[in-house]
């Protein structure tokens, strides 16, 4: 009994961490992100085949944003998979989304889409800060910090999505890869995880 008395607390702390660490493993694996500016939530689309070019991904976005009524921008392809913006209806650009070419799966792009947009990411906008940084400035910083992190790559034309900017990174005349700035506190994170740049196809108009 004395047994039992000395290791029912640590057992009952094993077991409530096992049922957290469970937990959060299938809130990540349903990738449930909730818009609090449409208040939809849009989980990640599971794939049904694989997505070889960019029209593929072009229609595999199309579902996903379907989901928040938002329409397909910018598509790109690295060798690491297809990358795309999603638009609202005014042409202004919302969310980056990522494409899984290997099964089609199409989730919400994690780094600063996911933790920075206000609109459609994990954290809504905070009133009261100091002004947003202008695209002007955002290329500044993006070409401050490459100078230093990435020598030899200077940052194209800031895309506005809410609570930050995205810039593609530039070698010459070629892109080689992309980061974004936080629109308020000038925070720089490059997209690690694309792999070396294949192909671009620019947004049509809005429809």
């Amino acid at each position: 009994m004395n047994w039992l008395r000395c290791r029912w607390p640590p057992l009952l702390a094993l077991v409530a961490a096992t049922t957290m660490l469970i937990a959060s493993i299938a809130w990540y694996a349903g990738a449930t992100i909730r818009s609090p500016v449409v208040g939809m939530v849009a989980p990640a689309v599971r794939g049904d085949a694989p997505v070889r070019d960019m029209a593929a991904a072009a229609r595999a976005a199309a579902r996903f944003g379907d989901r928040w009524r938002l329409t397909v921008g910018e598509v790109m392809q690295f060798d690491n998979g297809f990358y795309a913006e999603l638009v609202d209806r005014g042409g202004n650009r919302a969310t980056e989304i990522l494409i899984d070419p290997a099964t089609g799966a199409v989730e919400i792009e994690w780094g600063p889409a996911m933790m920075w947009n206000t609109a459609y990411g994990m954290h809504p906008a905070v009133t009261g800060r100091q002004p947003p940084i202008s695209p002007d400035e955002a290329r500044r910083v993006a070409d401050a910090w490459l100078d230093v992190n990435r020598r030899g790559e200077h940052a194209e034309e800031p895309e506005p999505f809410p609570g930050y900017y995205t810039l593609h990174t530039m070698r010459g005349d070629r892109i080689v890869g992309m980061l974004s700035v936080h629109a308020t506190t000038g925070a720089v994170w490059y997209h690690t995880w694309h792999g070396h740049f294949i192909a671009l196809q620019e947004a049509g108009p809005p429809g």
